[in-house]
């Protein structure tokens, strides 16, 4: 698949997961593709956790249910009868999942590039999330983000180490397909800001 096209097609998938298993070895070439992306000062500060365990798995999702209430007790009625239509996670449905977690010891102390922005690190876990993305997408797989999480719950949920975080549950697998327009654009609640929008020159 062309960049292009896998950046374009891409999609935060909740509700086409298939549940078939993974092609053979396309589990090693999205980690491996993630595993290459750069980071501050090449710590690599990034670990995966492959979670395929289905007590696990239920023990997040009802965790991830517990929270989706929480935020939906904070909107008004009308943000929350359109967020009730909203499906935010594949977690039971997808083959498996991915965790990938933040060490910011990595590398250190003194991390190369890191001393004037500390944040550099976790960026850098970011960019292998996005290669993990579009690997997956290349792979003509599925992947979606989940965030209604306490880092704490899911920490001691697959006994992650005290000062290492959980950046992202990532919900990986076949898909029956991938969606023309992103989920959010779908149900109305956010529209894609145009570039013109977003773009400064010289400054702000």
């Amino acid at each position: 698949m062309d960049l292009y096209e896998a950046v374009y097609r891409r999609r935060d998938v909740r509700a086409e997961f298939s549940g078939a298993p993974l092609p053979d070895g396309a589990l090693e070439r999205v980690l491996n593709a993630a595993n290459a992306a750069p980071s501050v000062g090449m710590s690599q500060p990034w670990d995966f956790i492959v979670v395929s365990d289905s007590d696990l798995k239920r023990r997040f999702h009802t965790h991830v249910d517990e929270e989706r209430r929480e935020y939906a007790s904070q909107l008004d009625a009308e943000q929350r009868e359109k967020f009730q239509r909203i499906k935010i996670d594949g977690i039971l449905e997808s083959t498996l999942s991915v965790v990938v977690t933040y060490n910011a010891d990595r590398g250190g102390p003194n991390v190369l590039g890191r001393h004037a922005i500390a944040d550099a690190g976790l960026y850098s876990v970011c960019l292998a999330i996005e290669n993990l993305w579009l690997a997956a997408t290349a792979e003509e797989l599925g992947m979606g983000w989940v965030s209604f999480y306490r880092e704490h719950f899911l920490s001691q949920l697959l006994g992650i180490p005290d000062g290492i975080r959980p950046i992202a549950w990532l919900c990986l697998g076949p898909v029956t397909r991938l969606q023309e327009t992103p989920d959010l654009e779908r149900h109305r609640w956010r529209k894609r800001r145009p570039l013109e929008d977003s773009l400064h020159r010289n400054g702000w």
